[in-house]
């Protein structure tokens, strides 16, 4: 039950993340291609709620998406399992969310 519930989590996670990493490289190769300076580019999406939004749910589906992949990974190749392997990926998960709302906070 346990497997099949994070397994509908993780394909939801992607179906979040995959538009948003679409938009993030456009937004990259824009940015290149403008010649954007990295204090130009912050200009731009200091106090932006719509940008805000858009790496804020990058954030959070990341934060999901990633310690359920990796938890799976783990699992198949070195045979890890039990609570230790669900606690260390939902602290795994909890990092990444605190660093990426810290990096989300920087920007905006």
């Amino acid at each position: 039950m346990k497997e099949a519930w994070l397994f509908t989590v993780q394909r939801l996670s992607a179906l979040v993340l995959a538009p948003l990493v679409l938009l993030h490289l456009g937004v990259i190769l824009y940015a290149v291609r403008d010649g954007l300076s990295a204090e130009e580019i912050l200009a731009r999406t200091q106090g932006s709620q719509l940008w805000g939004v858009v790496y804020g749910l990058f954030v959070f589906a990341a934060a999901i998406h990633a310690p359920i992949g990796l938890r799976a990974v783990l699992r198949e190749w070195v045979g890890w399992r039990g609570a230790g392997l669900d606690i260390a990926m939902g602290l795994f998960g909890l990092l990444l969310l605190a660093l990426g709302l810290r990096a989300l906070a920087a920007v905006l």
